[in-house]
């Protein structure tokens, strides 16, 4: 029998089931059959949106890059964003991946009011000298750490990192932690795959 979840990955958690080192996993969160595994990845310092499965022949559907589905996050910068700024995330920029230079694709980015996400444990630091802004962004690819080398390439530190969806898949009531039952149907409606 498949099991298929979307899960709000908690800031400091990892994206595996187990704990490693002094870092928990998210099995210390939720109680889910021991051989579902999450589709991608979220670093330990982002948070958000993870589907979680152990049906693999949808893990690589989902996995293809052929099949680039949209990621929506929502990204707290360091700092007023420009709309130059804006405009270079949408036309794709230059960023380094395992020590080569990589060109991203073109993403839908803009400026966005405060959105409503639960409170960060341990909230990001804040300052009153220093105003920061939050953008919208979505890729159809996911290399390793790209939102924050994305916005850094432009001039624009990540504070906060938040996945808000996956395709067309929310969260009502987003809350880390929180564990929602899925259809593989469901998911293959939501993702145009």
């Amino acid at each position: 029998m498949y099991n298929y979840y979307l899960f709000y990955k908690p800031y400091n958690i990892l994206s595996q089931f187990t704990d490693e080192g002094n870092k928990q996993g998210y099995g210390s969160l939720v109680t889910i059959p021991k051989d579902v595994y999450n589709v991608g990845r979220l670093d330990s310092d982002s948070e958000g949106l993870m589907i979680l499965t152990n049906d693999k022949s949808l893990n690589q559907l989902l996995l293809q890059p052929k099949n680039a589905h949209k990621r929506t996050y929502y990204v707290l910068v360091e700092g007023v964003v420009t709309e130059k700024a804006i405009q270079q995330l949408r036309e794709g920029v230059s960023i380094t991946i395992d020590g080569q230079s990589y060109d991203t694709r073109r993403a839908d980015a803009r400026i966005i009011d405060t959105p409503e996400l639960p409170e960060r444990n341990p909230p990001v630091r804040f300052r009153k000298t220093v105003t920061d802004t939050w953008i919208e962004l979505k890729l159809t690819e996911g290399k390793n750490r790209q939102v924050r080398k994305m916005t850094a390439a432009v001039g624009f530190p990540t504070l906060r990192l938040v996945r808000v969806a996956i395709g067309g898949i929310t969260m009502d009531d987003p809350t880390p932690g929180k564990l929602v039952e899925l259809t593989r149907n469901f998911i293959i409606q939501n993702m145009d795959v």
